[in-house]
């Protein structure tokens, strides 16, 4: 039995930023095309001949919002036969954290504005752009216990809040402080520096630093860093 195949391949960037004051953002464009013309959505397009999945990513995301990146990991693999309405798309996604403030977005292509959106309040998105979302959040998540992803969220030298902070953002609950600290501080890769911060009318916030090096030693050395969050 012979077989036709009429199927496209696409891409879609889920890109996560993290401010301190803002939380956790995520990167949009709104639509100039049909279909699903003015809606807001994931960054991505189809994939050409002549480029990789990987290629085909960072273009579209350099095209769409102006912004490059130097790594984005794949998540998932989208194929429900109605998923897009003008013909078979199949659509690869991939998913990155950056720091929105480190970046000018600016739209082109056929994206019409590329604008960051809280976590907890995104529009209605196109396709199934939803569903992909909803996939990279919990990847999001399992990741941030087995490793410490979080630190390339954060600045230099930061103060312990802010780590407690961007980990309630990600995980959309409160966590216990107390023993968060003490797990964090008991694998020796956040290092004290002598500089503090002052936030509001407290008491200056001492400021930490992720020693990268020394938490690639232990890793080479078989440490695993875990967390459970119940």
């Amino acid at each position: 039995m012979s077989t036709q195949q009429h199927i496209r391949i696409a891409v879609d960037a889920v890109v996560f930023g993290y401010e301190s004051q803002k939380g956790l953002s995520i990167l949009l464009i709104k639509r100039g095309i049909e279909p699903f013309r003015d809606y807001w959505a994931l960054p991505g397009g189809l994939v050409l001949e002549e480029e990789s999945l990987e290629q085909a990513v960072l273009r579209e995301l350099q095209e769409e919002t102006g912004i490059t990146l130097d790594y984005l990991e794949q998540l998932y693999t989208f194929g429900e036969p109605k998923r897009d309405p003008r013909n078979r798309v199949i659509s690869v996604s991939y998913f990155g954290l950056v720091r929105p403030n480190h970046f000018d977005t600016k739209a082109s292509t056929d994206a019409v504005e590329a604008e960051w959106f809280s976590i907890r309040n995104t529009p209605n998105l196109a396709f199934d752009h939803q569903k992909i979302l909803d996939t990279a959040k919990e990847r999001l998540r399992g990741k941030l216990s087995y490793q410490p992803i979080g630190f390339d969220l954060l600045s230099e030298e930061f103060p312990f809040s802010d780590l407690e902070h961007l980990y309630t953002s990600i995980l959309e609950k409160d966590i216990d402080r107390r023993n968060f600290r003490k797990k964090i501080m008991s694998f020796g890769i956040l290092e004290e520096t002598s500089k503090f911060r002052q936030e509001g009318s407290g008491r200056p916030a001492k400021l930490f630093r992720f020693n990268t090096k020394k938490y690639k030693a232990l890793e080479k050395a078989g440490f695993h860093f875990e967390i459970k969050f119940v």
